[in-house]
């Protein structure tokens, strides 16, 4: 089985909004680093005529 690709947010634990990894490297008690699973494309669909 392959790998998910994931990806690494930085936000803000008070006021959740989402911050540079450079504010999060500055602030470590106040924000936290997620690792989020990066979706799959879906297939574009059919057009009907």
């Amino acid at each position: 089985m392959a790998k998910r690709k994931t990806r690494k947010l930085h936000r803000d634990a008070r006021t959740e909004r989402f911050v540079t990894p450079e504010t999060a490297k500055r602030r470590p008690g106040t924000t936290v680093t997620e690792t989020i699973p990066i979706p799959k494309r879906s297939k574009p669909r059919k057009r009907k005529r």
